[in-house]
């Protein structure tokens, strides 16, 4: 793993936006928590972190590269449009997609056809704009553990398998909250 500063992978943006496209795991902040991410229509990626995380086949959420994204590829009912003006920000919108070529869905969401779609309120999410498509999000962590606020605590067995961690300070923040706009808003965390 080879850990960067926030201003080293802006310094070198465009060389690490191919990585990415390479199929690159990459540690990173967002306005919540560490996230771990990759491509998510990378099918071969999305497998790395889950067994990164030892994580069966509960679905990811993804940061979406801007709201016309979701409106394009997803099923967003009219009176539900409006909940998505608290973007960017700490919420996760779970809405039915539509375009199921957007992202490597088996390996993302399998069967099922909602995603969670995110555009954190910080600098990462610039990385999801400029490639145009969108990028995994989901906690750092062997799932059913405490989430990363602070990469120093990334734990080592982890630290072999992710390519790139991105260091940009501690986040004492928690997770986002999760909304479903599937069928009737509801708010699952």
């Amino acid at each position: 793993m080879e850990t960067i500063t926030k201003d080293e992978f802006l310094e070198r943006l465009d060389f690490y936006l191919d990585e990415i496209c390479a199929g690159k795991v990459f540690v990173y902040p967002t306005d919540t928590i560490y996230g771990i991410g990759c491509d998510a229509t990378n099918s071969e990626s999305i497998m790395r972190i889950r067994e990164i995380k030892k994580r069966d086949e509960k679905p990811m959420s993804v940061i979406v590269p801007s709201l016309d994204w979701v409106f394009e590829n997803c099923f967003v009912a009219d009176e539900f449009k409006s909940e998505f003006d608290v973007l960017p920000g700490k919420y996760t919108f779970i809405v039915k997609l539509k375009n199921f070529g957007a992202i490597s869905r088996e390996e993302l969401i399998g069967e099922l056809e909602g995603i969670g779609c995110r555009i954190p309120d910080n600098w990462f999410s610039l990385v999801a704009s400029k490639l145009n498509k969108p990028f995994v999000t989901t906690s750092v962590n062997i799932s059913g553990e405490e989430h990363l606020v602070d990469p120093k605590n990334l734990k080592e067995e982890l630290k072999s398998k992710i390519d790139y961690l991105i260091e940009d300070g501690v986040l004492e923040n928690s997770p986002s909250r999760i909304i479903s706009l599937i069928g009737e808003k509801k708010i699952i965390r």
